[in-house]
Order: structure tokens, then C-alpha cells, then sequence
């Protein structure tokens, strides 16, 4: 004999499917008020040390890049929206705190990397396609017609990599990621000729480092990963002679840092993590002797963070993950 399921109240029923909506419809406004979230720009005042909102962005994206270019507007480029690679670019206007929509980009990608030249252009490099491969390709943004247009091909197809502007206008791309592996390769790009050449190998295939430009006109390479193993080594490439040499290890081993260049010409390596960790350390490299020196530490653990130098020299540090998930405080070192 079959036992009969008992029957449901009408008004229980009711009660439940109203319940799963009320969820539903949470839900959604949840997701919604995250997608906000992440379009909003806001800006800080070093003034009164505080943070203000300024207009959306029309596209809600991560792992793009923002530029500044020498108009004083910002280029937003690529990255990542809704699950895709996104192709699409945006201005931001300081002077009236609207976005607006630019040229599209040849290709979609993000972990790519931006320069702006010394011709008021933007080159933008590799990255990451929708179908997961890394690119080799290059293009440049021209502000005075919002087009993106293609420049040659890297020799190397790269992702998650630096690329810095050296004193001489040219553009040093170093390491990052491929199918094949992690990536000690560098190449130089030359906005006179549009053409790449490659240059002298770091000792050590890094990624998810940071590159800075001394005073003295040479690289320093910081920390990173090869996706397995976080690093303490740093080198330094020297574009007189296209070589790198080694320099003093840092105190701690360190991947998604930030790498500020102070006033006095040092070096303030914050945060990151060592794959697992954040950390809320931080250490300066002196060039004139190549060592590093612990500084004192952030308030709190943070990796894939922000810094920027202030006109008053202290440095800004914003954002990130800590131990918490996603962080909206900041903090200065003075």
C-alpha cells in the first residue's frame, strides 16, 4: 500500500512561494547593487583626506586599465564584463565628472598592460582573449580621434606582464605569461618606428611583478610569481647596455604588490601576498646601495591594491583584498 503524501495548507503554500520571491527578488537586488558598485568612480581630495563619488562609468568592467593622458581625462580600457573580455573603452572628464563611451579596441582582452607615450598616445599591450590565449598583439589609442589602431606584433604573445616607459620614450614589456609558461623574456618598443626588438632575458620568468624607473634611468623588477612559487628576488635592466643584473633580495617574498618611486628617489614595495597570505608589510629599496629596509606596516593586509603618489609626497594606498574579501579603506605613508 502507497502512503499518500499529505496535502499542503493553500495558505502555507502561498506563504512559501511568496517567501522564494521575496528571495528571488533580494537576490537580484543584490547582484544589481554589486554590478553599481562596480561601474562607480570616486574621487579623493588630499586636502581634507576625503573621498567623494563622481559619475558611473557607462560599463560595468575589471582588470582594465586607466590611463591619464595629457589632456587630463582618463582612458579606461578592456577588461573583463559580465563574464566576457570586453574590447570597449571610456573617457573620464575631471572637469564635469562624466564618462564617456571612445573607439573599441581591435581586440578584446584584459590582464593586458597601458603606456602613454611620449606622443600623447596609448600603446596597448597583450593580454588575455576570451577564448583564454594570451595575446602578442599591440595597438594604440590616438586621443585626438578616439581610434584605436593596430602597431606590430611583440615577438612574444604575453599576459599579466609589465610594461614601463623608459627615459628615453621607448617601452620596456618584461616578463608575464603564455601557453608555453611563465616568461623571463623582454622586448622594447620604439614609437618612432612602431617596431618591437627584443633585449636581454631577467635571470628569473616572473609574472604578477612590478617594474619601476629610477632616477637614474634603469628598471627595477620587483617580487612576482611564476604560479607556483612567490619571489623576493629583484633585478635591474639597464637600457643603455640591455642587460640585467641582480641587486639585494627583499626582505620578504611578494606577488600583486604595488612599487612606488618617492620623492627621494627610493622605492616603497607595499602589501601583496605570497600566493596565500596578503600581507600588511612593507620595504624600501635605496638604488645607491641596492638594499632594502623595512618600513612600516600598512593597517591593513592587502593585495592587487593601489598606490599613487600624492603631489605632497606621501603615497596613497587603496583597495585590494585582505583577510576580509574586498576593501574599501585606504591609507597614506607619509
Amino acid at each position: 500500500q502507497q502512503r499518500q503524501q499529505p496535502q499542503q495548507h493553500p495558505q502555507r503554500q502561498e506563504h512559501q512561494q511568496r517567501q522564494k520571491h521575496q528571495h528571488q527578488q533580494q537576490r537580484q537586488e543584490h547582484q544589481q547593487q554589486q554590478l553599481q558598485r562596480r561601474q562607480r568612480a570616486e574621487l579623493y581630495d588630499p586636502s581634507t583626506g576625503v573621498w567623494v563619488l563622481t559619475g558611473n562609468m557607462n560599463t560595468v568592467r575589471a582588470v582594465h586599465t586607466a590611463s591619464t593622458l595629457f589632456n587630463g581625462k582618463v582612458l579606461v580600457s578592456g577588461g573583463i564584463i559580465s563574464s566576457d573580455d570586453s574590447n570597449s573603452s571610456e573617457l573620464y572628464d575631471p572637469s564635469t565628472g562624466v564618462w564617456t563611451l571612445t573607439g573599441n579596441m581591435i581586440n578584446s582582452r584584459t590582464y593586458h598592460r597601458a603606456s602613454v607615450l611620449n606622443n600623447g598616445k596609448v600603446l596597448v599591450t597583450g593580454g588575455i582573449s576570451n577564448s583564454n590565449l594570451q595575446f602578442a598583439s599591440a595597438e594604440l589609442y590616438d586621443p585626438s580621434t578616439g581610434v584605436w589602431t593596430k602597431t606590430s606584433n611583440m615577438s612574444t604573445a604575453r599576459a599579466v606582464h609589465t610594461a614601463t616607459i623608459l627615459n628615453n620614450g621607448k617601452v620596456l614589456v618584461a616578463g608575464g605569461e603564455n601557453a608555453g609558461g611563465i616568461l623571463n623574456t623582454a622586448e622594447v618598443y620604439d614609437p618612432s618606428t612602431g617596431l618591437w626588438t627584443k633585449t636581454g632575458n631577467m635571470s628569473t620568468g616572473r609574472m604578477t611583478h612590478t617594474a619601476t624607473v629610477l632616477t637614474n634611468g634603469k628598471v627595477l623588477i620587483a617580487g612576482g610569481d611564476n604560479s607556483v612559487v612567490p619571489f623576493n628576488t629583484a633585478e635591474i635592466y639597464d637600457p643603455s647596455t640591455g642587460l640585467w643584473t641582480n641587486t639585494g633580495n627583499m626582505s620578504s617574498v611578494r606577488t600583486a604588490h604595488t612599487a612606488t618611486l618617492l620623492l627621494n628617489g627610493k622605492v616603497l614595495i607595499a602589501g601583496g601576498d605570497n600566493t596565500v597570505v596578503p600581507f600588511n608589510t612593507a620595504e624600501i629599496y635605496d638604488s645607491s646601495t641596492g638594499l632594502w629596509i623595512n618600513a612600516n606596516n600598512m593597517n591593513v593586509e592587502r593585495v592587487n591594491h593601489v598606490a599613487s603618489i600624492l603631489t605632497n609626497g606621501k603615497v596613497l594606498v587603496a583597495g585590494g583584498s585582505g583577510y576580509s574579501g574586498q576593501l574599501d579603506s585606504a591609507e597614506l605613508y607619509a
